[in-house]
């Protein structure tokens, strides 16, 4: 009887078959890469604005405040976005003529509001309240950086839920007195200061007492999954 299958078969079978396993690993490890990289998170990435908005500028070269353009931060879920109005009534005196800022004059002329791109955009099932941060001790740089010295705004950490799980398991690591809440550069205060990390760690804890924070409830699901 005429042999049914070449002497190599066994050969090409298993090459085959690690060929197989080699590219379903290989495939694994890099949608796993693919979705803790920065393409996935949205990290450091730069979001195109209908005008380019430099916080740098306002914020560390002006001294605005983060609450004359978010307003409802806290005192709402959301920090809100400044009306047109707010940014007229300084570039109705100011860069009048700016090609940059003819989308602002059409928006104040016309009633109708900016559409702003989302640089923070959490998942529907997420529940995020910028009150309940901002009046327990949590800065508006722990979550979005150093946003006074960025030219162009961009997402400054991932938003996995291991990073908001880390500062809800022990928030004595990031908060702050309510005066530094809207203050830039805390840390680097403490430094000149010589504040020591066990010194911080010390005024942390008090402030988690003095704000109430029930570190407990923190990492209960319907905190955030509501």
């Amino acid at each position: 009887m005429p042999q049914t299958f070449h002497p190599r078969a066994n050969a090409f079978t298993k090459l085959i078959l690690l060929g197989g396993a080699a590219l379903l690993i290989v495939g694994a490890t890099a949608l796993v890469q693919l979705n803790w990289s920065n393409w996935s998170s949205g990290e450091e990435v730069f979001v195109e604005q209908p005008v380019e908005f430099s916080h740098e500028h306002h914020v560390s070269g002006l001294g605005i405040d983060c609450r004359h353009c978010h307003s409802s931060v806290q005192k709402s879920q959301s920090a809100g976005m400044p009306a047109t109005h707010t940014c007229m009534s300084c570039h109705s005196q100011m860069w009048t003529q700016s090609e940059m800022l003819k989308p602002v004059r059409e928006s104040y002329r016309s009633g109708e509001p900016i559409q702003w791109n989302r640089v923070y955009d959490l998942p529907d099932y997420v529940y995020f309240s910028h009150e309940a941060h901002t009046n327990s001790g949590v800065a508006c740089e722990s979550c979005h950086g150093r946003i006074d010295q960025m030219p162009l705004t961009y997402q400054a950490n991932d938003l996995y839920m291991q990073w908001c799980l880390d500062c809800h398991r022990e928030p004595e690591k990031n908060i702050r007195p309510a005066e530094f809440v809207y203050a830039f550069g805390y840390e680097e205060r403490l430094d000149e200061q010589g504040v020591t990390e066990k010194e911080r760690l010390a005024m942390g804890r008090r402030l988690v007492e003095q704000y109430g924070i029930q570190k407990g409830r923190l990492t209960n699901c319907s905190v955030c999954h509501r």
